[in-house]
């Protein structure tokens, strides 16, 4: 991905090369963490519930694989507070390297874990420890990845570079659902729930080690230095977070929510049902994710520049409309039982998920002063995941299992949207705000709150 062409700025603001330079890093990074966070999505689709609960009939054990893999998101929220803290108090950068590794150390950790057949009920345990650690660092890296290239871009180019980070959600998916057809196209059924499934988990090591280099040489963000200058640092962020900004901690959170139920729905319960319900191959559902990730890598950094020339709000508006209208499409389409159908729907509702995401990080971001930046968008941002990624495999399991109609997962994605779409009316527009300011109030949401209410 190439970055726009546009003059070096003044003061602290870096020229294109160093910008260019942090955001790839930043993408890099954060590329490494999803595909650690969603090869155990697929493998939940796919293995785990065979791997570590076979004492439970197949809907069941993927309940219980979808809870465990629900359980990061718990964990996720913890890591936001905790890394939030470090992060508005010592920096973005060391926050990034530490999150990092650990989340690599348990990615590669879960690829050793034996299976139930080999030591019993600690095996799915075992998977649960392992998951909640994933959570802790996916909860302070995403943040901290987001502010490194905010805070460094230009005023005119800070949407686009937001949604490079975001890029990593899509490419993190792409290689791990990658990761997962080669070992089921090259490895028999046995194989694959004997020791196949364990290579993408080994094989994380390499692509942590990268990111690690790669982040090692960036910068810390002006913002954040102008602030630890003149000794703004708040003493303990998450209180003068909550005190200041509570409305756009909950408001940010929910307005959020849609991308991640839109976005599991397609990576993990899309999965699941395509196989389990309606008999396609295993292959067919990880090529069509996979064609949706590329067609993600493209259309997110494109919404986000978008979002430098029209705003924040009027895109991602539109994101989350087009979310709720491809629904029910999205369930017809899957269910026609064609190749193309599978694609069709897969297509469309990626467009709508970029729009969304695209902008989003920039959004929330820009929502919050720089002495609480990091707590803020962290925890509004990992509430959004626990409010719509962490519940929906698990309940739209439930949902196919009880009403055994695909429509009932169409009326929670319906839901989700409108949620979202509420909690943005009453956020306001961020694109021209002060980015490097310290932020010890938030007149600008408050009034918009009071007005809509």
């Amino acid at each position: 991905m190439t970055a726009p062409a546009f003059p070096p700025t003044t003061g602290n603001r870096l020229d294109v090369t160093k910008m260019r330079r942090i955001s790839i890093a930043s993408m890099v990074g954060t590329t490494v963490e999803w595909y650690d966070l969603f090869l155990f999505g697929t493998a939940s689709a796919l293995v785990f519930g065979k791997v570590f609960f076979p004492e439970f009939d197949g809907a069941v054990g993927t309940i219980l694989a979808f809870l465990t893999f629900a359980s990061a998101y718990l964990a996720r929220m913890v890591g936001a507070v905790l890394f939030g803290h470090f992060g508005d108090r010592l920096g973005r950068k060391s926050m990034l390297l530490f999150s990092l590794t650990a989340m690599g150390v348990a990615t590669f950790a879960m690829g050793l874990v034996p299976g139930y057949e080999t030591i019993g009920v600690a095996a799915p345990f075992l998977l649960l420890g392992l998951r909640v650690v994933q959570g802790l660092a996916l909860g302070g890296e995403w943040g901290g990845a987001v502010l490194m290239t905010v805070e460094h871009a230009p005023e005119h180019r800070r949407g686009f570079f937001g949604s490079m980070v975001q890029i990593g959600v899509p490419v993190g998916t792409l290689l791990a659902n990658g990761a997962f057809l080669l070992v089921t196209t090259t490895t028999g059924s046995d194989a694959l729930y004997t020791w196949g499934w364990r290579i993408p988990f080994l094989a994380s090591a390499i692509l942590v080690a990268i990111g690690f280099y790669i982040r090692l040489n960036i910068e810390e963000t002006p913002s954040f230095q102008a602030v630890r200058d003149e000794g703004a640092k708040a003493r303990i962020p998450f209180f003068a977070l909550m005190s200041t900004y509570w409305r756009q901690v909950l408001l940010g959170g929910v307005a959020t929510l849609s991308t991640g139920s839109t976005f599991t729905l397609m990576v993990t319960s899309g999965v699941s049902y395509g196989t389990s319900d309606l008999g396609h191959s295993e292959t067919l559902m990880l090529w069509a994710v996979m064609a949706a990730c590329a067609v993600a890598f493209v259309a997110i950094p494109f919404f986000g520049r978008l979002s430098d020339s029209v705003g924040r709000k009027p895109v991602i508006y539109a994101g989350i409309a087009a979310e709720a209208v491809f629904a029910f499409p999205f369930f017809w389409l899957l269910d026609i039982g064609t190749t193309s159908g599978v694609f069709a729907a897969y297509m469309l509702m990626t467009l709508a998920f970029s729009a969304n995401y695209g902008p989003i990080a920039t959004f929330l971001a820009e929502l919050f002063g720089t002495r609480v930046r990091y707590s803020g968008l962290s925890v509004a941002y990992m509430l959004s995941g626990l409010l719509g990624s962490a519940a929906t495999p698990a309940v739209t399991a439930m949902l196919l299992a009880s009403t055994g109609s695909s429509s009932s997962i169409a009326w929670y994605v319906l839901g989700a949207a409108v949620l979202s779409l509420l909690a943005l009316f009453l956020l306001a527009e961020t694109r021209f705000g002060d980015i490097d300011e310290p932020g010890t109030t938030s007149p600008s949401t408050d009034r918009q709150v009071g007005a809509a209410a």
